[in-house]
């Protein structure tokens, strides 16, 4: 399986406009990636889709599905409990 490295050392993403924004905050999988993937179909190809969650596990899922689905990761921020994922179709 290939390996995502993603840079976190900036505090913050610097993707500023959001097109679609995915609460799955208190959810577990696989909602998270269900939500993802149903915003990732809704979405224009460039636009910004921002996933927030605590769901451990998809903070790693999430950006892998995205590479599959032939989007863009653009970064990920906060802890393993409290995320959020940036993504540009």
């Amino acid at each position: 399986m290939k390996t995502i490295q993603v840079d976190t050392s900036a505090s913050q993403c610097p993707v500023s406009e959001v097109h679609i924004s995915v609460d799955c905050r208190g959810k577990s999988c696989p909602v998270p990636l269900v939500e993802v993937r149903k915003a990732l179909k809704r979405a224009d190809a460039g636009q910004i889709i921002e996933v927030v969650g605590t769901h451990a596990p998809s903070r790693k899922e999430i950006p892998m599905a995205v590479e599959a689905l032939g989007s863009t990761l653009l970064g990920i921020e906060g802890s393993d409990t409290d995320w959020k994922i940036r993504i540009r179709k």
